[in-house]
């Protein structure tokens, strides 16, 4: 397999994850947003704080993928979910439970797992 070229933020991102220091920006205002951000796209404050991302979320959405395109093939069936963590919602992948099984409301972790068919780094989510 070919390296893949890092996605400098993003990657940065799930590196602080892996760390046990997961955040988000917060403006003054109470907005949360992923990094990176230098202004809130909300209110236009350009006075953002990094808070911790909580340890636990609540799935808001989700769907299982049971025909993926070629790139995913070896990753299905999958569920792919929004969760929210405060205030902000992560996209990521629902690990550790049966697809028929994953709910909006359920509580869940996030991490950093791979994914099976490309070894791509990816957001997981995992039942607390």
């Amino acid at each position: 397999m070919t390296e893949k070229a890092p996605d400098g933020a993003y990657d940065a991102w799930l590196n602080a994850i892996e760390n046990g220091e997961g955040h988000y920006l917060e403006c003054e205002n109470g907005h949360g947003w992923l990094p990176p951000r230098r202004v809130c796209p909300v209110c236009s404050s350009r006075d953002l704080s990094e808070k911790s991302l909580p340890d636990s979320g609540e799935i808001a959405s989700h769907t299982t993928i049971t025909v993926p395109t070629p790139q995913f093939e070896d990753d299905a069936p999958y569920v792919t979910a929004i969760a929210d963590f405060g205030p902000v919602s992560v996209t990521g992948l629902v690990r550790g439970v049966d697809p028929e099984e994953v709910a909006i409301g359920d509580v869940v972790g996030v991490e950093v797992g791979e994914r099976e068919t490309t070894g791509d780094r990816a957001v997981v989510f995992r039942p607390r």
